[in-house]
């Protein structure tokens, strides 16, 4: 069983099958570990979170809908979310833009010219988020890529409100001024 298919994976986990959850949990465990890290940036915090992941994987295998997205998609869209809640549980984050963009573009098995062009965009928006000044960068950051909102942005960095809103928007303007000019470039 060990060469099984996600799907028959998620189907043994749903008829409580221990050795389907072994072979699952070896299957995913780097890869939702490294991305509950990434989130929370602190080892402990991570394994709960990637215990908790596979946990949960365990409890709501029956409600896997292969027509919503891959297993590989599914179980890292439970640890992410779950990572989520643990940073603003304990306040803590690795707010690392490679890192963060890396983890990104990882759970889907997508074709390799699709990949490298995903690659290439996110190398293009790493390029440009390092354009802008730090506090604009880490705000949009923590908005888009850890889903905190402008008011948590506020309390985390100690900052006004619309101090963060502008943060943001300005960022997101720089961004997209940044890359429409690279496109028109090499158009």
């Amino acid at each position: 069983m060990w060469r099984a298919s996600d799907e028959s994976l998620i189907a043994g986990l749903a008829s409580g099958d221990v050795n389907a959850a072994a072979v699952f949990v070896r299957r995913y465990q780097r890869r939702v570990f490294g991305l509950a890290l990434t989130i929370v940036g602190d080892s402990q915090i991570a394994e709960d979170v990637a215990q908790e992941t596979f946990l949960r994987a365990w409890r709501h295998a029956s409600a896997y809908d292969a027509r919503r997205g891959r297993v590989a998609v599914w179980v890292l869209a439970i640890a992410r979310n779950l990572a989520i809640d643990a940073v603003r549980l304990y306040g803590r984050g690795s707010f690392d833009q490679d890192v963060a963009a890396q983890a990104l573009l990882t759970g889907d098995a997508i074709e390799p010219d699709e990949r490298v062009e995903l690659l290439d965009d996110a190398q293009r928006i790493r390029d440009a988020l390092w354009q802008l000044p730090s506090e604009q960068r880490r705000a949009v950051v923590l908005a888009s890529c850890f889903g905190r909102t402008a008011r948590e942005i506020s309390e985390l960095d100690g900052v006004p409100l619309g101090t963060v809103k502008t943060r943001i928007r300005t960022a997101m303007m720089r961004l997209r001024e940044e890359l429409e000019v690279r496109d028109q470039r090499e158009a």
